[in-house]
């Protein structure tokens, strides 16, 4: 396949580097900054540039930006896009994101479906990709009434190869539902948690669990305020659930009551065990 790839930061340079090593598709990736694309050309993890002329040549196009700026690249190519594509976005949030995108495919007669890779770093950009990034991740795709069967196992077939353990199905609303507890509340709560005065007096005192839960507050703020801002209904029910239950730990504290403490830890390591692992 001719796959074009429209943004080479962490995700989209992964898929390309992912692709290269694992398959012998061509490549072709496009980015607004020169020095990532001259990486992108030295590191082999792009085959070209992906141009306009190339645009009509392929058979995926996986746009890997943010949600604005994927919308407005699929609304300004769409012309170009040929009816055998199909375009992938693997944008963080879906509902936005699908329902501008979806009447621009049918639209114009290629088709489109929803993705969101399940893997990440704390740091961004193409120096932090990676070709393994994906080995063993879950991709989501949102297909809909215009999605067929061919479709699904034409990309089974490339998400597999290039490491990924499987593919996992929803739909827009499900995923930013989900999305809003599994990932982004975990931002939230790990860039609150470092605004402590002492996460800046903790040296020789951290350790795992310090760690842990201060590894995402290592963001890019804006585009992770646009994932916000476009999942704020669901993200707000789940800080205000955090938010309520972080309160019964502190009312326990202060009257000091040890047996709620112990039982409010009991609960949550029972609650953990149930949601299993991951």
């Amino acid at each position: 396949m001719n796959i074009g790839i429209v943004g080479l930061g962490l995700i989209g340079g992964s898929m390309a580097k992912s692709t290269k090593a694992r398959t012998s598709h061509t490549v072709w990736g496009v980015d607004l900054d020169g020095e990532t694309m001259a990486m992108a050309r030295m590191s082999g993890a792009i085959d070209g540039p992906l141009t306009d002329e190339r645009l009509k040549d392929c058979d995926l196009i996986l746009v890997a930006i943010c949600p604005g700026a994927a919308v407005e690249w699929v609304k300004r190519h769409a012309e170009l896009i040929p009816k055998k594509a199909i375009l992938v976005d693997l944008c963080g949030v879906k509902r936005s994101v699908v329902a501008e995108i979806g009447p621009v495919a049918e639209k114009h007669g290629f088709a489109y479906i929803g993705g969101h890779p399940m893997a990440g770093r704390e740091r961004g950009g193409f120096t932090a990709s990676s070709e393994d990034l994906y080995v063993g991740a879950s991709m989501i795709l949102t297909p809909d009434h215009r999605t067929d069967m061919l479709l699904l196992e034409t990309l089974k077939a490339y998400f597999l190869d290039i490491g990924f353990a499987g593919l996992t199905f929803s739909d827009p609303e499900e995923h930013d539902r989900i999305i809003a507890f599994t990932s982004q509340l975990a931002h939230i709560a790990s860039s609150a948690y470092v605004k402590s005065p002492e996460a800046q007096r903790r040296r020789g005192f951290s350790a795992g669990s310090f760690q842990d839960m201060t590894r995402v507050a290592r963001l890019d703020e804006a585009m992770w305020t646009e994932l916000f801002m476009a999942d704020r209904d669901y993200l707000t029910k789940e800080l205000d659930i955090l938010i309520a239950n972080l309160q019964a730990y502190a009312d326990a504290l202060k009257s000091g009551d040890a047996e709620r403490v112990r039982a409010l830890l009991k609960e949550g390591r029972e609650l953990k065990a149930t949601a299993g692992g991951n």
